[in-house]
């Protein structure tokens, strides 16, 4: 099987300490000069892109690969934060906040999605995407999704590629953001080596200011 690269999308044009998830965030300014940083560990001659839809995720995809249209799948989207969507974590009701904070991977946020949620669909997407990638690699007709096999790009966010890496490596999904620290723009190249899932990070540059995804008491305790 070819690689899957996985890309994460650029810095989002939000407050610090606003919670989003599936909001469909615009990027800032420095974009363009994010993107060309993360063409620079892509290869030539991509065969397919999958993007979630949320601009941030798309507007990459069609600026990395323009002679390609990027299959958009909602099933790659962010987390839904349900009530809690661009509202400032720490003034979030605590009663809401604690059980979450206690177990993010069982609890769902009220109106929206467990961190469970989102790795159940992302992996049956997953799944898809590798039997596309082999059926079409194996020379399957004109009815499938992408193109005649080679290396795929998967544009999406960091939830949805923690997950993804969960799932190739057997991490428990609560140590997924502990053992996986993906920053705005990384890049993952996915490959097999005997039938084993691998991967190797090309690109992760850490912010100079941390991302903040939780209310600031619990960053204060670190």
């Amino acid at each position: 099987m070819d690689n899957i690269f996985l890309i994460r999308h650029t810095t989002p044009a939000v407050a610090k300490g606003i919670c989003y998830g599936q909001t469909d965030l615009d990027v800032t300014e420095s974009f363009t000069e994010e993107a060309e940083v993360i063409r620079g560990h892509l290869p030539s001659g991509i065969t397919a892109v999958y993007s979630s839809p949320l601009q941030r995720c798309s507007r990459l995809a069609r600026h990395l690969f323009p002679d390609h249209t990027p299959i958009l799948l909602d099933q790659l989207m962010e987390v839904h934060c349900g009530e809690w969507e661009m509202r400032s974590w720490d003034e979030l009701p605590k009663e809401e906040v604690d059980p979450w904070m206690a177990d993010f991977v069982q609890v769902r946020i009220p109106g929206g999605e467990s961190y469970l949620d989102l790795h159940q669909r992302v992996t049956q997407c997953w799944e898809t995407i590798r039997g596309t990638m082999t059926a079409n690699a194996g020379g399957a007709g004109a009815g499938d999704v992408a193109g005649s096999g080679g290396d795929v790009a998967i544009v999406a966010h960091g939830g949805v590629i923690r997950s993804i890496l969960s799932g190739i490596t057997g991490t428990q999904l609560i140590d997924s953001f502990k053992v996986f620290s993906l920053h705005y723009g990384c890049v993952i190249r996915m490959f097999w080596q005997e039938g084993t899932p691998q991967y190797e990070i090309l690109y992760n540059q850490a912010p100079t200011e941390r991302e903040q995804h939780k209310p600031s008491s619990f960053y204060a305790k670190q």
